[in-house]
């Protein structure tokens, strides 16, 4: 199982903010080229669009890399790190901000709730050498404030176009997936923030992709959060075992979607048609609504959900492609209202739907509710923060439906990020409840999740669980 490079964030973030010289040496054949061999080198290119790094993190062995104005090439490296830990560097480009380093122009960062989140496009194209164990990936790092230095706590998602060798992501497969016109394995682990992996299962030498397509996905999961911050977009390699000959050819990033030979789009997909909720549980409802139209065409929907029949705040629980939803881990005897809207490629939203009004029955299902405990354990812990895995068990006779965890929070602490269930909170009081794919256990059978938290400096306190529901 392969270590996570926690340590390299952190190592990079003391060389962008000490006085680090990078050996420069200038070609007068290439637009801003550069020799970097120092351990944490940088150079700015294209006017300081893009920072490209050299950030030889987790290694000793000297690596270099000769840079261009659209990338850069590892001359030099002789990595030779075991292929159950960590990986020796990340060489990478990027757009964005990283410890305090930050590009010009990216507009980063950004929500990813904002329409404009939904028009970043970028593109890659790289080399690779004929021998070494490696990755060649994209890491797209999100925080929940809109962070510009410091070790981003949301969530870092990798998207692996190629890898060699024994070595696989943080954490476990969850799941396959087909998503910007390839088929991929989506990997979840969390070391202090989470990690969303998505390994593409016929390797690949270049890519262009909107990042809310990966992200969407990620969202739907229950690994990242709408509200959070994307703080940069980095493309390159992790290299185990040699490294000399990667290469990344041509890096792009823009804010205005693809091109496409009609300029900006601005013009908003159709309202989509009646929403409908049938098959309502005291834990779920299935929803349905009429297709929207788009001059480009439609990229997905957006499903809101308020909780009361009336008032509340709309928020987003769902990113289906089709127009069919199942909201799983509802409370009983609860009343949620519904709306829908499209969106398309540059990020246009749609009106939202009409409003449909459900109230889930009391907890039922062949004698009532069920029976479930619950147990919690500190994963890791930070002067500022913490995660907790949680774990419910069924201890009933039959089989649930669904399941929801209360726990209140200390003053001050605030949930920051989770996986493994959706999370509903009101002041100190949050819930969790099990998502589509975790709300039937058998008796006996357990199902666990966590999230993390910030707290104030040294508070040691914990949230309190009383308990849990079953149905």
């Amino acid at each position: 199982m392969r270590h996570r490079r926690a340590l390299r964030t952190l190592l990079a973030g003391f060389a962008a903010t000490a006085s680090v010289v990078a050996m420069v040496v200038v070609s007068a054949g290439t637009a801003q080229a550069a020799v970097i061999c120092d351990q944490f080198g940088s150079t700015k290119v294209q006017n300081s669009k893009y920072v490209i790094q050299n950030n030889n993190w987790g290694d000793t062995t000297t690596q270099c890399i000769t840079t261009t104005d659209t990338g850069f090439s590892v001359t030099t490296a002789s990595h030779n790190k075991p292929t159950n830990g960590a990986p020796g560097s990340y060489p990478s480009i990027y757009a964005g901000c990283h410890y305090a380093n930050c590009s010009t122009g990216s507009g980063l960062p950004l929500q990813a709730s904002t329409s404009q989140f939904s028009t970043i496009q970028t593109s890659v194209s790289m080399t690779y050498p004929s021998s070494g164990t490696f990755d060649a990936a994209y890491d797209v790092w999100f925080d929940p404030t809109p962070r510009t230095d410091g070790q981003n706590t949301g969530a870092e998602v990798m998207i692996w176009l190629n890898h060699t060798g024994a070595i696989q992501p943080v954490g476990s497969r969850q799941a396959t997936v087909t998503l910007a016109g390839a088929t991929w394995d989506v990997w979840f682990g969390n070391i202090g923030w989470n990690v969303i992996s998505y390994v593409r299962t016929s390797p690949t030498n270049s890519m262009d992709f909107a990042v809310n397509t990966f992200y969407s996905d990620a969202v739907s999961r229950g690994y990242a959060q709408r509200a959070w911050y994307l703080t940069s977009v980095q493309a390159g390699f992790e290299p185990w075992v040699g490294g000399a000959g990667l290469g990344v050819n041509n890096f792009s990033y823009s804010l205005t979607g693809g091109g496409g030979g009609g300029g900006t789009d601005t013009t908003a997909p159709s309202t989509p048609g009646t929403l409908s909720a049938a098959g309502v549980t005291s834990s779920s409802v299935n929803l349905s609504w009429g297709a929207s139209t788009d001059n480009v065409g439609v990229t997905g929907y957006d499903v809101l959900r308020a909780t009361g029949s009336s008032g509340g705040t709309f928020s987003q629980v769902g990113t289906p492609s089709g127009t069919s939803f199942a909201n799983s881990g509802l409370a009983p005897n609860t009343a949620y209202r519904y709306q829908v809207r499209a969106r398309d490629a540059a990020g246009n939203t749609s009106p939202v739907s009409n409003t449909v009004t459900v109230t889930t029955p009391a907890g039922g299902g062949g004698g009532g509710s069920g029976t479930c405990s619950v147990t919690a354990s500190v994963q890791s812990q930070w002067s500022t923060g913490y995660v907790l895995n949680v774990t419910v068990t069924n201890t009933g006779g039959s089989t649930t439906s669904g399941w929801s965890v209360p726990l209140t929070m200390p003053s001050g602490h605030q949930q920051t990020g989770g996986w493994g269930a959706a999370f509903t909170t009101s002041g100190q009081s949050v819930t969790a409840r099990n998502l589509s794919y975790n709300g039937a256990l058998g008796p006996n059978q357990s199902v666990s999740w966590g999230f993390q938290a910030s707290r104030p400096d040294g508070n040691t306190q914990l949230p309190t669980l009383p308990g849990c529901t079953a149905s």
